[in-house]
């Protein structure tokens, strides 16, 4: 089923760009994200092994659709401190768009799952937590959610995080594909790309919210859990999402307009103002030259190499040389 952007006034959001909509026949509310430049932008820059570099691709994704949804100014924060071989994963959303992105790693460990056929996102991060963390400025308090990850997806981490946070009925996809292009007479070019959608179950009736209690694992054996049914919207809205194929989030040829008519268009969707996503770094000389004046003087000299202090932007890459007085 294809969109015709001109038959309904509608302007393409683009790659790099958050487009939030509603289906208010299935009182659903959503994003959808295509990451064209910018991922390959973050990615590149790393130059990860390819694994890792999915898989900090999919965090990008997932920030990106919750990020945007922030109603002032301030920051969301996604970061991961597992026991796996990628030990950390900090992604880091300034809104009104900006976006910056890396990963901790131990490469021979990485290796030897990528060898074994092994390296897939849930061996990778092993056991551990993921914390989101809004931010909303030095007048007030932070917020900060936690989900323990024990071999599961992050897909499933973002269900599982508003279902006992918010407890909003959730339903993530999230997709990283690899684009390989070639010129005549040109080598083959290579770059990056990912998208997502998120919807949630959101009806004016609280109890029409009702969810399946999550298993706590503490149970008796055999415990009976009861009958328990799902709203008939949530169920539709949720199957719709779930045949969201990987290739419909990372074609560039596919738009987000074009997925959510093919998968909405009966029910009548509704769609609002993308929202740009951009890869910024808040990183500066001045940020860190003021970090720098709190340390001591026996710190700064064990920095100092050949009279000199480098620091390097994990985020960036952008390397700041000052003296050792800090200048």
């Amino acid at each position: 089923m294809a969109f015709d952007p001109e038959e309904f006034g509608v302007t393409p959001a683009g790659p790099d760009a958050v487009r939030p909509f509603s289906v208010e026949g299935l009182d659903v509310r959503g994003r959808a994200v295509s990451l064209g430049p910018v991922i390959a932008a973050i990615i590149d820059r790393h130059a990860y092994p390819e694994p890792v570099s999915r898989l900090l691709a999919e965090a990008v994704v997932l920030t990106s659709l919750l990020g945007t949804s922030l109603k002032f100014e301030g920051r969301f924060t996604l970061q991961t401190k597992t026991d796996g071989p990628v030990s950390m994963l900090v992604v880091d959303f300034s809104s009104p768009d900006a976006i910056r992105a890396c990963a901790s790693f131990e490469d021979a460990q990485v290796r030897e799952l990528m060898e074994a056929g092994k390296a897939t996102p849930e061996a990778l991060l092993g056991k551990g937590y993921l914390a989101m963390t809004i931010d909303q400025g030095q007048h007030m308090q932070r917020y900060q959610g936690m989900v323990e990850l024990d071999g599961i997806s992050l897909e499933e981490v973002a269900r599982r995080y508003f279902a006992r946070s918010e407890q909003i009925p959730t339903e993530v996809r999230l997709a990283v594909g690899e684009l390989f292009t070639r010129a005549e007479g040109e080598a083959p070019a290579h770059s990056w790309t990912a998208g997502g959608i998120l919807i949630q179950f959101l009806p004016e009736a609280p109890e029409r919210m009702r969810q399946a209690d999550l298993d706590p694992g503490d149970a008796p054996y055999e415990t009976d859990e009861g009958d328990f049914e799902e709203d008939d919207a949530w169920v539709e809205a949720r199957a719709l999402v779930e045949t969201v194929k990987d290739v419909e989030l990372t074609d560039p040829g596919i738009s987000v307009e074009n997925l959510l008519y093919r998968l909405f268009h009966e029910r009548g969707v509704r769609l609002y103002e993308p929202q740009k996503i951009a890869d910024k770094c808040r990183c500066s000389r001045e940020r860190i030259e003021s970090v720098l004046n709190t340390f001591s003087a026996e710190e700064v000299e064990d920095m100092t190499v050949e009279g000199k202090i480098v620091v390097k932007c994990e985020f960036c890459s952008t390397s700041y040389e000052f003296d050792k007085d800090g200048n």
